[in-house]
């Protein structure tokens, strides 16, 4: 699948002057190295949720796993927009990441599979799931109860609409990238 290049803005507002707009190729590389991520999603009642989690960059889409009866299920199960933010906590330096868009359950075997090898290949082997239908499963190793074991971990794919930058340190930036029509 070829990469998706989105349309690039610097906006002047939030940047240094002199500041250039960050290269999607450089954004993108910062996502698939990314190792905690945090979920923002709301609450049926319309409050906010934030949570970390791990996740994956992988055909243009950001793919995380969460249980079936965490906060972040039912979120998404009423209301399935999302942000998804990733970054470095210092001012002074580092690119922050704003992931914007809606999460879709993925349920294809072929594709679940490549998201467990995926886990492994970055988080290492005590990230390892089986696929089974409909999402991951825990294997037995994994510590768990029996309870939480047996559940179906859901996975969900989250393909930008819109991702923002923060570049910090000497220059300050914010890019924003718009994908698809619009």
């Amino acid at each position: 699948m070829a990469a998706v290049e989105p349309v690039t803005q610097l906006d002047a507002r939030f940047s240094s002057e002199g500041a250039r707009p960050t290269e999607w190729s450089e954004a993108r590389r910062r996502v698939e190295a990314a190792e905690v991520y945090w979920l923002s999603t709301v609450r049926p009642d319309g409050r906010p949720h934030v949570t970390p989690l791990l996740a994956i960059w992988q055909d243009d889409a950001a793919y995380f796993c969460t249980g079936p009866r965490e906060r972040k299920a039912g979120n998404l199960e009423a209301n399935p927009h999302c942000i998804l933010t990733t970054g470095c906590n210092a001012l002074g330096e580092g690119l922050d990441m704003v992931i914007e868009g809606e999460a879709v359950r993925v349920t294809d075997r072929s594709t679940l599979q490549r998201l467990v090898d995926a886990y492994v290949s970055k988080y290492g082997p005590d990230w390892r799931f089986d696929v089974v239908a409909g999402g991951f499963a825990h294997p037995e190793t994994s510590g768990l109860s029996d309870e939480t074991r047996a559940e179906v971990v859901l996975v969900f794919q989250v393909a930008p609409s819109t991702v923002f930058a923060f570049g910090k340190g000497d220059v300050f930036s914010q890019t924003r990238w718009r994908f698809g029509p619009g």
